[in-house]
Formats: structure tokens, C-alpha cells, sequence
């Protein structure tokens, strides 16, 4: 190698021999390979863990329907296990039983489904809070597809999202047909906003200061793919400025979603500014040749769904009209009072002062 070569510029390892410039980009590209040939080997490792499962649950569940004996068996057979596997962990009775309750659950192969894929903390918690076959195919797939931790997947639950998804009223039908199914899973009903702490009597731009304030766990709400684009977004049209007050756009919908919140049931003239919205980012944000229709989401605290339905069929934009839930009365009490709050924002901006912020 030329020693006056400026591409080619060497780097000295600790054995003193020269190495060329790219080195450096080897190492990396070598890294990562081994880096994901590890989690694959994880993955692989887990799903014949909790194919092993499904396969002792099954045999427990067919002896057992076949004989017809109890849970002592599972005990004695949990013992004569861990002598016989002293250094493997998972055949206590308790996961004995969840193997049990996930080939119930589950009595076809998991292999091919979205269970096979998950974690066996994510199983457990599946089999013993969920009852119906659709519950635990929905919260299954999810996961899978959504990468949830075992948190999220237990506050999803709690929340019933299999309730709430996709439960908006919607004009997507009509306005989006080839895209309605894919573009009605973002809109849920109602949103879950109790992380917000507000009373009864909160104003709308006190709603929107949460949120943004809450703007990471108001995106875990709104589900995957959400980017934040910005609040009181100005949009001029003739010489007069608009507000919107929520934009986002959908990553992989590669749409821009207006959300327009109210904290009253939304009425015939909420969903048609949303409407006009819509039309505006269209036609103003939009780039026709990347992004597809703009979508709209009124959140109210209630709704009237004949006059939403109604309403909805009067405009050809692609629009949902949800409700939202705050904190219920007995979790309020709980929270701190606007004097404790007063005195924390008080303490903050002192804090700020001082340190000449």
C-alpha cells in the first residue's frame, strides 16, 4: 500500500501491522451479522422451547381425558422431571399447568401461529387472562407483529383493545373501500386517557396541553406507526390562518392523520371542519406523489353514533369520530390536588431560575 495514498490511509492494530482505512466498516459489517444470527438463534431457541410445551401440555391433556385423573398426577410428574432434568429449569407444577392450559388453549400445532412466536412469559399471561379463542389469537398476533413487552401486552389487556379497535365510527367503507380494513385498525374507541389526570370540567386546550405533555404515551395509545407532527399546526388558505390541533403522520399508512379533539359529544359541525381539515392538508401538506389520502379522528368525551353515523355519510373525506376516557371519580381522588401541582410547577420554575435556565 502507497504510503501517499489519502484513500487508502492505513490503521496500526496493536500488533504494529498496518490495516487499510476500510477495516473499520468490515469489523461493523462482521458485528452485525453475528449480532443477528444471535437473535435468530434466540428466537429459534424460544420457539422450540414453547413448541416442547405445547407438546408435554398436550400429552398431560389427552392422559388426562383419557383416564380422567387429577392434578396429583401433574405434581408427581413435575418431581420425576426436574430428577430426571436437574439442570434444566421449566417443569415445576405451575408451568405444568400453563402447558396444560396453553394446549387447550391452543389444541391444533402452534407452529405456524402467531403463539409459537412468543415468548413463554407472553403464553402465561395470555392463558391466564384471556378465556375465548379469538381473545388470544388477537392478542397473540399483536404481539408478534408489534414487538409488545410483556408490560405492554398486559396493559393492552387490562385495557381491552379487542374491544376498542377499530370500534370508531367510520366513513372508510365508502371513502377509502380498497384500504377500509387496513386503515379502520388505527382508529379505536374509546381512547384511553386516563394517564392525563384531568377532572370532569378540563377545557379543550387543556386536553391538548397533556397531550402533548404526554406526547410518548399518547402515541403508545394511538398504536404503532403514529409520528408526531405538530400541535395548533397553521395552515393558511386565502389569506386567513387555520389551526389544526393535532397532526400525525402514519408511517406505514404514509398518511397524514388530522386529530381534532372536543371535550363534549362531537355535533354535525365538529366532523365538518374536520372534514375541511382534511381537505387542506390535502391539498396544502400532502405530497400527492408519496403520500396517500389524509385521514381524520375526532376524539369527544362522548358521542351520539346516529348523528355521527349521519353526519359521517355527508362528506366524501375518510374521517372516524371516537370517544376518549379520563380518570374515573375514585382514581381522581387519588390524584394530587391543583395545589400540589402549583407548588411543584413553582418549585420547578425556581429551579429554573436559579440555575439561570
Amino acid at each position: 500500500m502507497s504510503n501517499n495514498s489519502n484513500t487508502d490511509k492505513a490503521v496500526v492494530p496493536a500488533q504494529g501491522e498496518p490495516l487499510p482505512s476500510w477495516y473499520g466498516e468490515l469489523l461493523g459489517e462482521v458485528k452485525e451479522t453475528v449480532s443477528r444470527a444471535r437473535v435468530r438463534a434466540q428466537r429459534a431457541v424460544n420457539t422450540e422451547l414453547v413448541q416442547m410445551y405445547w407438546e408435554i401440555g398436550r400429552h398431560i391433556v389427552r392422559r388426562q381425558q383419557a383416564e380422567g385423573w387429577g392434578s396429583k398426577v401433574v405434581a408427581r410428574l413435575a418431581t420425576d422431571l426436574r430428577t430426571a432434568y436437574p439442570n434444566q429449569r421449566g417443569f415445576s407444577r405451575s408451568n405444568l399447568m400453563y402447558m396444560q392450559q396453553m394446549a387447550r388453549a391452543w389444541p391444533e400445532p402452534i407452529v405456524q401461529q402467531p403463539v409459537g412466536q412468543l415468548p413463554w412469559g407472553h403464553v402465561i399471561l395470555l392463558v391466564t387472562k384471556l378465556k375465548t379463542r379469538s381473545e388470544l389469537d388477537f392478542y397473540a398476533l399483536k404481539a408478534v407483529q408489534q414487538s409488545w413487552s410483556r408490560d405492554a401486552l398486559e396493559r393492552h389487556i387490562i385495557q381491552q383493545l379487542h374491544l376498542r379497535h377499530g370500534a370508531a365510527d367510520t366513513n372508510f367503507e365508502t371513502t377509502l373501500p380498497e384500504d377500509a380494513a387496513a386503515v379502520r385498525e388505527i382508529a379505536k374507541d374509546p381512547y384511553r386517557l386516563d394517564f392525563l389526570g384531568l377532572d370532569e370540567q378540563h377545557s379543550e386546550r387543556e386536553l391538548e396541553d397533556a397531550l402533548v405533555a404526554n406526547i410518548v404515551r399518547f402515541l403508545t395509545e394511538l398504536g404503532v406507526g403514529f409520528a408526531f407532527v405538530g400541535r395548533q399546526y397553521s395552515v393558511v388558505v386565502g389569506g386567513e390562518e387555520f389551526r389544526i390541533d393535532l397532526l400525525f403522520y402514519h408511517l406505514k399508512l404514509r398518511r397524514y392523520v388530522v386529530v381534532e379533539l372536543k371535550t363534549k359529544a362531537p355535533r354535525p359541525e365538529h366532523i365538518g371542519k374536520l372534514s375541511f381539515y382534511v381537505t387542506v392538508v390535502d391539498q396544502l401538506v400532502r405530497d400527492p406523489d408519496r403520500d396517500d389520502a389524509t385521514l381524520g379522528i375526532l376524539i369527544g368525551a362522548d358521542r351520539n353514533e346516529a348523528v355521527c353515523q349521519i353526519a359521517l355519510q355527508s362528506t366524501n373525506r375518510p374521517l372516524a369520530v371516537s370517544s376518549y376516557a379520563a380518570l374515573p371519580p375514585q382514581v381522581r381522588a387519588l390524584m394530587p390536588t391543583e395545589e400540589d401541582l402549583a407548588r411543584v410547577a413553582q418549585e420547578v420554575l425556581d429551579d429554573d431560575a436559579a440555575a439561570g435556565r
